[in-house]
């Protein structure tokens, strides 16, 4: 599905607010309502849109704190990341980036892959590609089958994808049983997760709320499958935690659109054509490589005289009249 977005006021509203008056303390950015109040006016978030600010947390920036604020609105969520000064006096939007480190350094420490259907290249690969996906999302079905396709054709032994749960619950009424049962398919193993993904794929749209625990009994008598102990897992709560925790992760990533995949860290929101895809997956290869082989050739060598390529540039200091 598409991004899910939380809608903005289309004017101006007014804001007095956020204005200091001549005798009136500093504001700070560090109190909550006063974040809010001011950041409501900037962004233009209407009064229907329910604000939540987490306490300020220790930045990699030095002088700041990161504070993470959540939205609501009808159901649907969004996170977004400020950064605050420690004075309170200043706040940053944006990505800030350490240069001794992957620019996607902050998504890689939150992206946990254990225990999760992949398939493609053996661990280790030198690209992860990470997807979180919806069951019942048309966007997801076709990304779904596009790397089913290609990724083992064109990059099988260099490209390993994770697929994550992420059921978007207040549009999609079927998808968390959706993805129930995969977790429930995953505990049998591999191939028969994947079986079960490009089955619920193929026959996205036959299915409804109303057919969906008819449609699964169907698929697992197709696959010989137990359709007791079938039953039993999709109401043990077990599986659905699974499904939860990995929706969690995905919170904490920010990810607010399906399919939205981390190519080594680097996010891409709301689906990519295979032929961008397949360009970005060769770069990421090509990175690397070259970083590979840096980092064997190690530090140039120094050399002994420079004197014979460098450029004098003339100046009046020193010079003779």
């Amino acid at each position: 599905m598409k991004s899910i977005a939380i809608w903005l006021l289309a004017g101006l509203s007014v804001f007095a607010q956020g204005q200091n008056t001549p005798n009136s303390a500093p504001k700070s950015a560090l109190d909550k309502a006063t974040l809010e109040a001011y950041l409501r006016y900037s962004e233009l978030w209407i009064p229907q849109v329910a604000v939540k600010i987490d306490d300020p947390k220790p930045s990699t920036i030095s002088g700041f704190m990161d504070v993470t604020i959540h939205l609501t609105f009808n159901g649907a969520t969004k996170d977004e990341m400020y950064y605050v000064s420690k004075d309170g006096k200043s706040i940053v939007k944006g990505t800030a980036y350490d240069i001794a480190k992957s620019p996607f350094q902050g998504n890689l420490d939150q992206i946990t892959t254990d225990q999760q259907p992949t398939f493609g290249a053996a661990a280790g690969a030198p690209v992860n590609l990470v997807i979180f996906s919806d069951f019942q999302c048309p966007y997801c079905q076709k990304e779904a089958q596009e790397l089913r396709k290609n990724i083992p054709a064109a990059f099988n032994d260099k490209v390993r994808v994770y697929f994550m749960d992420f059921p978007l619950t207040q549009i999609h009424p079927w998808a968390m049983k959706a993805s129930i049962a995969g977790r429930c398919m995953y505990r049998t193993g591999q191939n028969a997760f994947w079986d079960y993904h490009d089955w619920m794929y193929q026959n996205q749209k036959e299915v409804t709320p109303e057919t969906f625990d008819a449609k699964l009994q169907e698929y697992a008598k197709q696959k010989g499958l137990d359709a007791l102990q079938l039953g039993r897992c999709m109401d043990d709560k077990t599986a659905a935690a699974d499904v939860e925790k990995a929706m969690a992760q995905g919170h904490a990533l920010q990810v607010s659109a399906t399919p939205t995949l981390f190519l080594n860290g680097r996010k891409l929101e709301g689906g990519v054509e295979w032929p961008i895809l397949q360009q970005l997956l060769q770069i990421e290869i090509d990175h690397k490589a070259a970083e590979a082989k840096l980092a064997a050739a190690g530090p140039a060598p120094a050399k002994a005289d420079d004197s014979c390529c460098t450029v004098n540039i003339p100046t009046l200091v020193g010079t003779k009249k």
